[in-house]
């Protein structure tokens, strides 16, 4: 977890996989069944695709929020598991931290032979997430493994759970992987507290004044965001409709409006005192940008800095999931997540006398909602102030304020992202400024496909026997480089050379790659670099007196599409440029006969040009491939099918050489 997130979608197949060394073989009660569980679980269910792995019959809601503030979570949760697939839905679970606390928590389930079962207090679990060495979370989970998980089977739970005190917030996603039939949000306020609502991805509905303070909002036969085996897909939360409830009152010490503005003024009263550069930090700042004077330069120093020098490790516990360290801490101990990171960035450049700001992003696009003010983000970022009329062709990922201010985005965790660009998982997406009374929603930028590149340049010779001999130059810059730069820094050179072997394998029966070398692989700002030698053999097939010889030597252009019809949007992942340029010296005694044909399109979206010549005894192909946008909305697939096709063709084409 990058930056703690608030009641985000749980990877139940991450819990399921665990429960074979949590849970001993339990003794189970006999029935007990409320029967509530009951009349969810003898309702006529609507018609389901063949495909539907489970369904929730009933998700019932209470948020209460008492006098002084605080907030207790009542829910009710019934799944009918309807394939093998969907046992993966009957795992109980209910997620806490030391600044929350399940009060109650009980499970029920009802096999596919009608046999009832009540689980014991002993039976339900306490959980933590192991570590993967870049984590301490003190987050945990109450969990169950009830009997019944089989289709036909019903899993059914209901918890008391007391909210962290320093939230105004709640989320209600009643959208997901599966369908929802009956279910319902209900909030009970105190006298004197009001709320307001905003909606992501659904569009506004009034809920139902129950008096006495208690609104209910019905949301029934809500179908499946299934994305299971759609290509290029985007991300769920992307799609998935959820209502965010803020509320405000006299007992609140950090009260919180429903509003992007109210979003950032909430973080602040969080952060603002963390972000202070101290002597230590502002000695180091002085030293990273002394003789600089340029505005890039100096924050192009400092953001190195903290990009590669401070290790990327996350501590949260409670408010922390939240809270930046101060930091004089993330300088002096040389580590921190991804706000640490970003808060020690914003004190070393405000020592310098540059401004920057906190963003707060999603790692996936789309799933922050311009529409729905909220901290449903699970990453945080810088925004730095470029000054005014201040001009660079360095600068990539710079966006305008609405207060006319620029700034450049900048990800200090992504290590691997030169400084003055933003990943390409981000690009696109939107982001909340965190600026106090001028925080806004910001449409993060897409960047020019000349800033993600890969480019292949191959001089070989092809010998009358078919094999071919030569040697590959391969550049990359931006994030397509991302990859490489890992191996060639942490991989050792067993790891580094089956790699390249294993590229080869896709392009080649049988072929041998020596000599690998790499150059500027810790300059970012610097095309990263590999060379090696091939041989390969058997890549021309003969033919009686002919040679078919394949122009395209290496490096495809997979676009994974299907053909099937597209109901959902489709994500590119990254703007981008590949360019290919192989000559072929010819064997001997032969000639060309045939050559594919030249081939350009230009769909707006994407561009794809090739050719192939004879240039005295050298077969030449050239091709490039331009991809502008990063997402397309569902209605462009078939133009995304019909681009595919006429790639794979032009990869797959052959040169006739015949023997004079």
């Amino acid at each position: 977890m990058l930056f703690r997130v608030n009641a985000r979608p749980v990877n139940r197949r991450c819990l399921a996989g665990l429960f074979f060394v949590l849970v001993a073989t339990p003794l189970y009660a006999a029935s007990g069944v409320p029967d509530w569980v009951r009349t969810a679980a003898h309702q006529t269910l609507p018609d389901f695709p063949e495909t539907t792995k489970a369904v929730v019959l009933l998700d019932e809601t209470t948020y209460t929020v008492a006098p002084d503030g605080s907030a207790v979570e009542h829910l009710r949760h019934v799944v009918k598991i309807l394939r093998p697939q969907g046992r993966e839905y009957g795992y109980p679970f209910v997620w806490y931290d030391k600044d929350s606390k399940v009060l109650s928590m009980h499970v029920w389930s009802i096999d596919p032979a009608g046999h009832e079962y009540a689980l014991k207090d002993n039976e339900i679990r306490d959980f933590s997430p192991p570590g993967d060495g870049e984590l301490y979370s003190d987050d945990k989970a109450k969990i169950a493994d009830p009997p019944g998980r089989d289709p036909g089977g019903i899993v059914a739970y209901e918890y008391e759970k007391r909210e962290r005190p320093y939230l105004a917030e709640t989320n209600w996603q009643f959208q997901g992987e599966i369908p929802h039939v009956t279910q319902s949000f209900v909030l009970v306020l105190p006298q004197g507290y009001s709320y307001t609502t905003t909606w992501a991805h659904h569009p506004q509905t009034d809920g139902i004044d129950l008096e006495n303070h208690h609104y209910r909002w019905d949301m029934n036969n809500e179908p499946a965001i299934d994305l299971e085996h759609i290509p290029m897909r985007p991300a769920s939360g992307s799609l998935e409709a959820r209502m965010t409830v803020h509320y405000s009152g006299p007992g609140l010490a950090q009260p919180q409006e429903g509003t992007w503005k109210g979003i950032g003024e909430w973080y602040d009263s969080l952060a603002h005192d963390r972000v202070v550069a101290t002597p230590d930090i502002s000695a180091k700042a002085a030293e990273l940008t002394q003789g600089k004077t340029d505005f890039y330069d100096k924050s192009e120093a400092i953001g190195e800095f903290v990009q590669q020098q401070i290790r990327y490790f996350v501590i949260e516990m409670g408010v922390g999931g939240y809270q930046p360290h101060p930091a004089a801490d993330i300088f002096r101990g040389r580590y921190g997540d991804c706000k640490d990171k970003a808060t020690l960035l914003s004190a070393m450049l405000s020592s310098v006398g540059i401004h920057s700001a906190l963003l707060m992003v999603d790692t996936q696009r789309g799933v922050i909602d311009p529409e729905d003010p909220s901290i449903y983000g699970n990453h945080m970022i810088a925004a730095i102030e470029v000054p005014q009329g201040y001009e660079s062709p360095k600068l990539h990922s710079v966006v305008t304020a609405k207060t006319g201010k620029r700034y450049l985005i900048f990800d200090p965790t992504w290590e691997k992202t030169p400084f003055g660009q933003l990943e390409d998982n981000l690009q696109g997406s939107y982001g909340v400024l965190l600026e106090g009374a001028n925080s806004q929603v910001i449409q993060l930028p897409v960047l020019d496909p000349k800033f993600n590149s890969v480019r292949r340049s191959a001089r070989f010779q092809l010998d009358a026997d078919g094999t071919l001999k030569g040697t590959v130059t391969v550049k990359r810059f931006g994030d397509l480089a991302e990859r490489e730069r890992y191996l060639f820094t942490h991989g050792d050179a067993k790891e580094q050379q089956q790699y390249i072997d294993r590229t080869a394998s896709r392009d080649f029966a049988a072929a041998s790659l020596t000599d690998l070398k790499a150059e500027n692989v810790e300059s970012l700002n610097k095309d990263m670099t590999t060379s090696y030698t091939l041989s390969a053999s058997h890549f021309a097939t003969a033919a009686g007196l002919l040679l078919m010889v394949r122009p395209r030597v290496l490096g495809s252009l997979d676009i994974p599409v299907d053909h099937k019809v597209r109901k959902v949007g489709i994500d590119l992942r990254q703007t981008m440029q590949a360019s290919d340029d192989f000559e072929i010296e010819l064997p001997a005694g032969y000639v060309v006969d045939e050559l594919p044909d030249p081939v350009k399109i230009d769909l707006g979206f994407a561009s794809y040009e090739s050719s192939t010549e004879v240039q005295g005894q050298t077969l030449h192909y050239k091709r490039v491939y331009t991809q502008r946008e990063v997402t397309l909305p569902a209605d462009k697939y078939s133009e995304l099918q019909k681009l595919a096709g006429v790639i794979d063709n032009d990869e797959q084409s052959r040169a006739v050489l015949k023997h004079k």
